[in-house]
């Protein structure tokens, strides 16, 4: 059990779990994209430990590029989506692979892949580390998702709690939450 900011949390992932999974995801990544040109975008901060360890098993000619949204607030969601830093590099006619280190409602996904498309990609899928199927009411699924978990609050493998907690290679759960739901 880890505190972090008088709340605490218990080890629900381990490090060993999720390189399994990154490794999996590259992989299925890596035959659906053969032979094509694909630009990854990494959406900060969450996701950055997932996009490097995920960009680092991919065998593809591809580029990275990062997005920077926030939408939480402490553990809850705040339900406004600012765009703090842009997409720099044009994306017409290429594959995207969107990097997310957790989706639940899907709000920030469908504002993020709403604003892509204006640039007419090729395609567009999603990868996430982390999928909340129950909080979930947006217009565009992961196609590639790492775990399924239930809708409590997670820390860990970049993602935070105020900031805090991004440096932990595990994954801890709100102390008192449900158990895993069945990982995919």
């Amino acid at each position: 059990m880890i505190e972090i900011l008088n709340k605490s949390f218990e080890k629900y992932i381990s490090v060993e779990e999720i390189q399994e999974k990154v490794a999996l995801l590259a992989q299925e990544i890596n035959t659906d994209f053969s032979e094509k040109e694909v630009e990854f975008i990494s959406i900060l901060d969450g996701s950055f430990m997932f996009a490097s360890d995920l960009f680092k098993k991919i065998n593809l000619q591809t580029t990275i590029s990062f997005l920077k949204i926030k939408s939480y607030e402490a553990t809850e969601s705040s339900g406004k989506i600012n765009e703090l830093i842009g997409l720099q590099s044009k994306i017409t006619g290429k594959h995207i692979v969107i990097i997310e280190d957790i989706i639940d409602t899907g709000a920030t996904m469908d504002y993020v892949v709403e604003t892509l498309q204006k640039q007419q990609p090729t395609s567009i899928s999603i990868a996430t580390l982390m999928f909340k199927p129950n909080a979930f009411k947006g217009n565009y699924s992961p196609k590639y998702i790492g775990f399924n978990i239930s809708n409590e609050f997670i820390v860990g493998y970049g993602m935070d709690f105020d900031g805090y907690g991004r440096n932990l290679e595990s994954i801890y759960q709100i102390k008192g939450s449900d158990p895993k739901i069945p990982l995919c």
